[in-house]
């Protein structure tokens, strides 16, 4: 018998784990994190206007599944010096869930309306 399958990520359950990003972290605005519409495909320490830590400008990396698993996994681990303090995501169920969510986020209102050019 091989190992038990894993259920695919989900979107529903990864907006419950954000809600403990939303401490630093918004989708559509900059907190004390930066937004996260847009995250995918996006360098690291990018955003314009946002102060990131000089390690998170020279980490070079670009945001995707596995670099984001990495990262929420153990932030201070993957970027030494980095301003997030938060200790990271154990458990892997629950990041694959997070990381569905913040793929569908640019679906959003609130990031469609963060995309829209300004008038």
């Amino acid at each position: 018998m091989g190992a038990p399958a894993q259920a695919a990520p989900d979107a529903l359950r990864g907006e419950q784990v954000y809600a403990r990003c939303q401490a630093c972290h918004a989708l559509a605005s900059d907190r004390v994190g930066p937004h996260h519409c847009g995250l995918f495909g996006r360098l690291a320490g990018s955003v314009p206007g946002f102060d990131y830590s000089e390690a998170m400008k020279k980490s070079r990396i670009v945001w995707n599944d596995a670099t984001l698993d990495r990262f929420l996994a153990m932030p201070l681990a993957v970027v030494p010096g980095s301003s997030m303090t938060y200790s990271g995501i154990a458990d892997p169920a629950e990041r694959a869930d997070l990381i569905a969510y913040l793929k569908q986020a640019d679906g959003t209102p609130a990031c469609a309306a963060l995309s829209k050019p300004q008038s």
